[in-house]
């Protein structure tokens, strides 16, 4: 618990050597050496500064404040005073209860619960931590489940090898960031050669329920190129994690991949912070130069985790009865993903849309932040041909830079065609297409069953990069050449 939840707020970076007991020095450590400052030296100004708000913290009376109102996920607390983003501990009848700051205002804190409400009741004492929340971050979170707050929820003990990090952190700066100039290979075909992702870049998957995007996640898991991958599943039902665990990332992926769950059923709250853990494990990696595939599903039940905590807060609601700090939480999440001084964030993030409406409000907003979106389109996966990605209707905004020509001339080639198969597609199934009236529809139409079978790919089938783009040279090779040399 102490991974999360620490009860003092720390001024400057912990220090990285062997914890000592006595003052603290200025200098290097000896051993085996006994030193003591000459009788005449004086404090320097700001170590004297640094001792003077020590003594006055420890002389600072406690100040306990009480729950005076909770009103559905909101608990009031009044008598305490506590910055935004704090954690307070709340003594209920069945054990200490901690919860965040998310309001104030004349009446007191409103904060939100970090776990279940039962038990609680007006005039629980409460008492500020003077912290913010914290999360593990390390190579130790490779191969390990942990929840919301970064606590291992796999039943293997507690975690190694990692360091404990603010849970809030800053984009980097858009001056330093490195460009998105080379491809990070995913293993799918569709994927690798018509909507290729770069490193560092940030892409939605927009898809109704049920058309698979966890499917396609978990093939971009286990084939992509990165060395550390990090899952982020905000709101899944308890009964998928251990399917996503043991059947969609096989034992290889699961030990480069650090996951986080927060399920349904777990407080708004907590349903919130598992997209920021995951983005604060996933910055802590790339800065250390890795580059690293976070994957977010989904972005849209973050949103509505949001909702519910400025509902609560006393925040009015807006477009479609969001309030104004969800669509303010959405670029804070997606743009500290992406490309650092060092290392490499490639995020991609579900977006779950309304009724299969690429414009409602959270797919809307987070197609205009993000790099590129890869749309599932629900006639595909009802025919069965997976995955399900409407290749027309789906785009990346760094093809262009992460391509080399001759490719790239090969994935506009093949969409060409594959536009022109869906303008005739219905004037062909009635018969009533004349041949050679459009050269491209021609080709499209002599194309069709191979270009269908090249966009399809078994779950299970990682495909090379390399033979993907072989693969599609060869069909477009088949073609006959037009007068004029062109194909």
């Amino acid at each position: 618990m102490n991974l999360a939840l620490p009860t003092q707020r720390t001024s400057g970076p912990a220090t990285s050597g062997p914890a000592t007991s006595g003052s603290a020095t200025s200098g290097p450590a000896t051993s085996g050496i006994a030193t003591s400052r000459p009788a005449t030296s004086r404090p320097a100004a700001g170590e004297l500064r640094v001792l003077l708000g020590a003594a006055a913290q420890a002389a600072a009376p406690q100040v306990q404040g009480r729950v005076c109102e909770i009103v559905g996920l909101g608990i009031t607390v009044a008598g305490l005073r506590a910055p935004i983003g704090d954690v307070v501990t709340i003594t209920t009848a069945l054990g200490p209860l901690p919860a965040q700051v998310v309001a104030a205002d004349g009446d007191g804190l409103r904060c939100m619960p970090l776990g279940t409400t039962t038990g609680l009741a007006t005039g629980d004492p409460v008492l500020a931590t003077g912290s913010v929340l914290r999360v593990p971050a390390g190579y130790g979170l490779l191969g390990r489940v942990v929840d919301a707050l970064g606590r291992p929820i796999d039943g293997r003990g507690p975690l190694g090898d990692v360091l404990t990090v603010p849970l809030e952190a800053s984009a980097p700066n858009p001056l330093l960031r490195r460009r998105v100039d080379r491809v990070l290979t995913t293993g799918v075909r569709a994927m690798d050669t018509l909507v290729p992702v770069g490193a560092g870049q940030r892409v939605g998957i927009m898809a109704g329920s049920g058309v698979g995007k966890s499917t396609l996640l978990g093939m971009a898991v286990r084939g992509t190129a990165a060395p550390v991958r990090v899952v982020a599943l905000v709101g899944e039902r308890g009964r998928e994690v251990r399917e996503f665990l043991e059947d969609t990332l096989d034992e290889a992926a699961r030990a480069r991949t650090a996951v986080v769950v927060a399920t349904a059923d777990d407080p708004a709250l907590l349903r919130l912070s598992a997209a920021f853990t995951a983005t604060r494990i996933a910055e802590h990696f790339r800065d250390l130069g890795e580059d690293v595939l976070l994957v977010v599903d989904s972005v849209t039940r973050t949103a509505l985790a949001q909702r519910e905590v400025a509902l609560a807060a006393g925040e009015p609601p807006a477009t479609r009865g969001y309030p104004a700090s969800v669509f303010a939480m959405l670029p804070r999440l997606l743009e500290r993903s992406g490309p650092g001084v060092t290392g490499t964030i490639t995020a991609l993030y579900t977006v779950l849309v309304e009724g299969d409406d690429l414009q409602d409000p959270i797919g809307d907003t987070a197609r205009g932040i993000l790099d590129g979106h890869i749309v599932l389109a629900r006639s595909l996966a009802t025919v069965g041909h997976f995955p399900s990605i409407d290749v027309l209707e789906s785009i990346s905004r760094v093809e262009r830079a992460v391509l080399p020509p001759q490719r790239l001339a090969l994935a506009q080639h093949l969409r060409r065609l594959l536009a022109a198969w869906r303008d005739v597609r219905d004037l062909v199934e009635v018969g009533a297409y004349a041949g050679g009236s459009d050269p491209d529809a021609d080709a499209a139409i002599a194309l069709r069953h191979e270009m269908n079978a090249f966009l399809r790919q078994a779950p299970d089938d990682v495909a090379s990069a390399a033979q993907s783009w072989q693969d599609l040279a060869t069909l477009l090779s088949q073609l006959p050449t037009q007068p004029g040399g062109r194909r």
